[in-house]
């Protein structure tokens, strides 16, 4: 009986000890990991985005998106106008969130007066411009990051593209796609 006793605690340790077993729950994702936004390239429009209303979402043969089929344009108008386009999620306690994005630049403009800034704000830390970018961005799809940095609370982090055109310097078309929201 005492060596049954043995088996049986020694077969306990080891399942203890591997964490497996033939029919127990599946384990759960880790909070750290993974997309977290539920449109990162614009394939269902503006859904879980706010935005303006010169903000079309594109899909052009053409002119392709960077991955997809669809990409956020801030058309270019030769006008002076703003459009902003944002999206906020939450980042759990203890996550990094990194937050990579691809940006074109179309243009007839020869100075720099047409820009696209783009912002981060975090809970707890004041709103930061993270990339201004203008006509010199190039016609071909640059990726750009940033990152949210670690806390020991749950946070709400805004990603913001503000665009602004000024008229009559020439018309500049920002395009952007595929904004990844990751958990690390």
């Amino acid at each position: 009986m005492k060596a049954l006793v043995t088996i049986v605690s020694a077969a306990a340790l080891l399942l203890l000890a591997t964490g497996s077993a033939s029919h127990g729950r599946p384990a759960a994702d880790a909070p750290c990991a993974g997309q977290i936004h539920a449109n990162p390239g614009f394939e269902r429009g503006t859904t879980d985005w706010t935005a303006g209303p010169r903000i079309v979402v594109l899909g052009d043969a053409a002119r392709p998106a960077h991955a997809g089929r669809a990409y956020a344009t801030f058309a270019g108008l030769d006008v002076s106008r703003s459009d902003l386009l944002r999206t906020t999620v939450t980042v759990p306690a203890g996550c990094d969130l990194t937050v990579r994005f691809w940006v074109r630049t179309t243009t007839t403009e020869t100075t720099r007066g047409d820009y696209v800034n783009v912002g981060l704000a975090v809970t707890g830390i004041p709103p930061k411009t993270r990339f201004s970018l203008a006509f010199d961005g190039g016609a071909q799809w640059r990726q750009y990051s940033m990152s949210s940095g670690i806390a020991t609370t749950e946070r709400a982090a805004t990603v913001s593209f503000l665009a602004s055109e000024t008229a009559g310097n020439g018309v500049t078309t920002f395009d952007v796609d595929d904004v990844t929201f990751t958990l690390g």
